[in-house]
């Protein structure tokens, strides 16, 4: 297991991963597809690997006491150590011998083999002090950091797996009078599946039977079952917990959540952070100054001196040395690892992130803009009080369910929720419909109009105000006469106004609510829940020009989130530095649009994201000023003579082991 990361062809093309933790961020890797005809290599293997260092130990204890209590020639000394060497290395050389075939030398295999081997041979060199256990020291640590990197990998990738395990492998479809057991890919839309209790449900479909607890935590991350009846819809990825489902499909397989889910996560490791990218190009630039810097460190001196022969076998320890420390693998390996973990953290609480740029973006938010409707509100209508003038409650809301009968605004389903009953005998005909106002028809012989103040003011009916602040207001008039209001409202959810307080928490500056809603309603929206500023009455072009007004009043290297349902919001989703979909589960636009997709339509998952993102930066930034100021320390002391060949272990395996470490603490 070794990183690439230093001798990578092009620097743009993003689909070459920073490191073999990334890089096993693909389709492959992932999913596990093709373990059972591609073995793995051993050295990819953490439990061989371990064995490897056992061995490799136990023979390097060994041929230390060998050579304490006997008294063998020079040769002899490093045949007994060679074993112990072969093991711990020989995986090492074989991998610098590949990269140096394909004309890419400048890796971490290449830099410690020539160390190492440099180190076995220097007894042989007039002046030189034998180096045999210290080489085979330098090469048994290596591989102990590399155990270290492949047990990382797999916790930072442990998550990502969990979510990939959502889809399932087969499906139960009904053909012909039987349930057949297929392959989820050669199901159609419109075909029945059955799930059964402990299941997972394999395509998105609508329930036509049964009535079941759903565990959504692989999509949504959430720990409380949802409950589906027929006529609601159940979503690929969850787990059957109780009832028996009949579903019929509504999306194929490909099409379906759970596959959706899963490209977008295969897909993330394309869109690398500046820090990623950084780290790449300073490894590119920074391995080969360093491999001819030693190369300068043990022919310059001796030369300058006069006496070459006498000083070279202590310049070249110096060089082999500085080699030793200059690996740059503590900043290639933990920085994507730290990124790659942070994305897993984020998906584990239901966060997807399709990129750890927009994780990078997300940490440097200053400014939260929000949509109202579906985004801090449920987005669902409903009726909240009835004021009639002249009829009953009850009359009033007869007659305005009845008008809006046929109409698919989500006002008029609220006016039918409250009035359910349409099979009581009455007669409805001529309904028209006036864009912007309202709807007119004839019930039972008498002309009802049923809209805003400006179609009451169209027929004529003296119109009320509504005292209830905020939502919408539904006017009613019978023949011209006024019969009385109806105000109804778009629930805030549960959890907007906590969503707020912890976002503001998290250290963003300014939250902002744009809506197309009335002013009235904006404001007590707003107001309700500590908003910063709100703009209301606002068409599409509109919010974008809002949000390029905010872009233009940020600071720099700030960024704006804009959090949006994902659907109508696409164009400022797409303008926003990060765009944020809410309501996502099922949503083929949310996942399309939006750069992190929330899949359980809670607003308060913002601030956890937001949490994520800053801690994940945090932790990528300590690594690197770690890893170069103890690098650039021992290698000036590495230069003076003052760094023995322990320490140059510690510059570099210890410390990837530190920064490791301290990565993984990005997953709690």
């Amino acid at each position: 297991m070794s990183c690439s990361c230093c001798h990578h062809e092009d620097d743009d093309k993003d689909e070459k991963t920073a490191c073999a933790t990334c890089a096993d961020a693909n389709e492959e890797t992932l999913e596990g597809e093709g373990d059972d005809d591609d073995e793995e290599d051993d050295d990819e293997d953490p439990s061989v690997l371990k064995r490897r260092i056992i061995v490799a130990a136990v023979l390097l204890v060994a041929a230390v006491i060998i050579q304490r209590v006997t008294n063998l020639p020079l040769w002899a000394q490093l045949l007994i150590y060679l074993p112990s060497y072969v093991v711990a290395g020989g995986s090492v050389i074989a991998e610098a011998a590949e990269s140096v075939a394909h004309g890419h030398p400048f890796d971490e295999d290449f830099l410690m083999s020539i160390a190492t081997i440099g180190a076995l041979l220097i007894g042989f060199v007039p002046g030189g002090e034998p180096q045999f256990a210290e080489a085979v020291f330098v090469m048994l640590f290596f591989q102990v950091g590399e155990l270290f990197e492949g047990i990382a990998e797999g916790n930072s990738k442990r998550s990502i797996k969990e979510l990939l395990g959502i889809r399932p492998d087969a499906a139960n479809v009904e053909r012909n009078g039987e349930v057949a057991v297929v392959d989820p890919n050669s199901v159609q839309v419109g075909e029945v599946i059955l799930v059964k209790p402990g299941e997972k449900i394999p395509l998105d479909g609508t329930v036509i039977e049964g009535t079941s607890s759903l565990d959504t935590r692989a999509i949504t991350g959430e720990s409380v079952p949802r409950s589906v009846k027929p006529d609601e819809d159940a979503f690929s990825g969850c787990v059957n917990l109780s009832g028996v489902l009949r579903l019929r499909v509504t999306k194929a397989f490909g099409e379906s959540t759970a596959s959706k889910i899963i490209d977008m996560v295969k897909n993330a490791g394309s869109n690398k952070s500046h820090s990623e990218k950084f780290i790449k190009r300073f490894a590119k630039v920074y391995t080969p100054i360093v491999v001819y810097l030693a190369i300068a460190v043990a022919i310059l001196p001796p030369l300058v001196s006069g006496d070459f022969g006498a000083n070279f076998a202590k310049w070249l320890l110096r060089a082999l040395t500085f080699l030793v420390v200059s690996c740059p693998c503590a900043l290639v390996l933990s920085v994507p690892l730290t990124f790659f973990g942070g994305i897993g953290s984020a998906s584990k609480h239901g966060i997807l992130v399709k990129g750890s740029n927009y994780l990078e973006a997300l940490a440097k938010a200053q400014v939260v803009v929000f949509d109202k409707t579906g985004t801090l509100t449920k987005g669902v209508f409903k009726v909240t009080t009835v004021h009639p003038s002249r009829l009953t409650e009850e009359q009033l809301l007869h007659l305005a369910a009845h008008v809006e009968h046929n109409s698919t605004h989500p006002i008029a389903a609220a006016l039918r929720d409250a009035y359910p009953s349409d099979h009581d005998g009455c007669t409805v005909s001529d309904v028209t419909e006036e864009a912007g106002h309202g709807v007119l028809a004839t019930v039972n012989g008498h002309r009802v109009a049923v809209g805003n103040d400006r179609l009451m003011d169209e027929v004529g009916a003296t119109w009320q105000g509504c005292h209830t602040a905020g939502g919408t207001v539904v006017h009613v008039a019978v023949d011209g006469e006024y019969a009385g209001h109806i105000h109804i409202s778009d629930e805030v959810k549960d959890d907007s106004r906590e969503a707020i307080a912890n976002i503001k928490a998290e250290g963003v500056r300014r939250c902002v609510m744009l809506t197309g809603d009335r002013e009235a309603t904006a404001a007590s929206v707003a107001r309700d829940l500590g908003l910063d500023e709100y703009h209301a009455e606002l068409l599409p072009a509109g919010k974008v020009d809002q949000v390029e007004r905010l872009l233009g009043e940020r600071e720099r290297n700030a960024t704006l989130a804009f959090v949006g349902d994902g659907i109508n919001d696409a164009p400022v989703l797409a303008r926003a530095d990060v765009g944020i979909a809410m309501g996502a589960m099922g949503s083929d636009a949310a996942i399309e649009a939006a750069d992190v997709v929330l899949m359980d339509d809670k607003p308060s998952k913002i601030a956890v994201a937001i949490r994520i993102a800053r801690r994940t930066i945090r932790i990528a930034r300590q690594n690197i000023v770690f890893a170069i100021a103890v690098k650039v320390a021992i290698l000036c002391l590495a230069v003076v003579g003052l760094a023995p060949m322990w320490l140059a272990v510690f510059g570099d395996v210890g410390v990837m082991v530190l920064c490791v470490l301290n990565t993984m603490r990005v997953l709690r």
